[in-house]
């Protein structure tokens, strides 16, 4: 591991610290700030040239500013000579806006997958893309993880009799990822019948499958922003008799009314990597963050050897 080089942006200082911990080495040095008008300035204060350098830094809210300081570091690493620039991006923003689904609107996924490449990026390590068919927008090789194993793991160690247990998915969209938990966990399948009433506003009415009336169930996503959906398909569950409701999620985005809204959910528990760091005023009582950092590190390791990642997923 002896050329191998880790760089933290400002995002998640932590998941880097950690990641860091896992492969046994020390978090590269680098400055970074901003100029007084705003801009974004980056320095790597150790010698790169030649070497293999990892960048990680989810572009998590504030989207933007996260998003150039990701772009600066890679460029800076580019014009330091580094062998290979590998960009570590835990959660990936923009990735809602993938198609157009209307007339004048942009597919903004594309255009950053499209900036990170001419920064200079080698190669992208994400995990659970919104639409998997983003890794296509990309013009170089991404490496695209799952956080189902560690949440897998979390609720194996409950020890929910698979008599017990209702896999919930919150719209017809994650009827695949919920599969995908039944198949390690147990239990059956149970789909919340979600339809959009406008542009801003969804309603869930019905549940197919289960039943779900005194069990326990868990409902699977890749992301928590306003909650809406989430809250909903909650909601609907309780009124279906549901005993108790768990959440989980690999990122934890949580804008606008989410903090609230899950407030007044009635969840038993909701659990989410730390792909994105939490403010303390979104860390509800029943929250609990699980760490991907082993995982990550993992594939960074096999990367840097030139490694199978799949084989992570068997």
């Amino acid at each position: 591991m002896a050329d191998l080089k880790l760089f933290s942006g400002n995002a998640n200082p932590a998941l880097g610290s950690s990641i860091a911990d896992y492969l046994g080495v020390e978090l590269g040095a680098i400055a970074l700030g901003a100029f007084p008008d705003g801009e974004t300035s980056c320095k790597i204060e150790e010698d790169i040239r030649g070497r293999d350098v990892y960048l990680i830094q989810p572009t998590c809210p504030p989207a933007n500013e996260t998003l150039m300081q990701l772009l600066v570091m890679i460029d800076s690493c580019r014009r330091a000579s580094s062998e290979r620039i590998t960009a570590v991006v835990p959660y990936f923003g923009y990735a809602r806006q993938d198609r157009k689904d209307e007339g004048r609107v942009p597919i903004t996924a594309k255009l950053v997958a499209n900036m990170i490449s001419m920064a200079g990026a080698d190669r992208v390590l994400t995990m659970d893309l919104h639409a998997a068919q983003i890794q296509g927008f990309f013009d170089v090789p991404v490496d695209h993880l799952y956080a189902a194993p560690v949440l897998n793991e979390h609720f194996l160690q409950l020890n929910i009799p698979a008599e017990e247990l209702v896999i919930a998915s919150p719209d017809e969209g994650s009827i695949k990822r919920a599969l995908g938990h039944v198949k390690r966990l147990g239990g059956t399948l149970a789909i919340v019948d979600k339809r959009r009433k406008d542009a801003e506003t969804t309603i869930q009415e019905n549940v197919i499958g289960g039943p779900v009336e005194g069990k326990t169930v868990l409902i699977f996503d890749d992301m928590i922003s306003t909650a809406g959906s989430i809250c909903g398909a909650a909601q609907v569950l309780h009124d279906h008799g549901a005993r108790e409701i768990h959440v989980a999620t690999t990122h934890a985005v949580l804008c606008g009314p989410a903090v609230e809204r899950l407030q007044g959910a009635n969840l038993d528990s909701i659990v989410c990597t730390d792909s994105i760091p939490l403010r303390q005023d979104q860390m509800l009582p029943q929250t609990q963050v699980l760490t991907i950092a082993p995982l990550l590190g993992e594939a960074i390791k096999r990367i840097h050897r030139n490694e199978s990642v799949s084989r992570l997923f068997p």
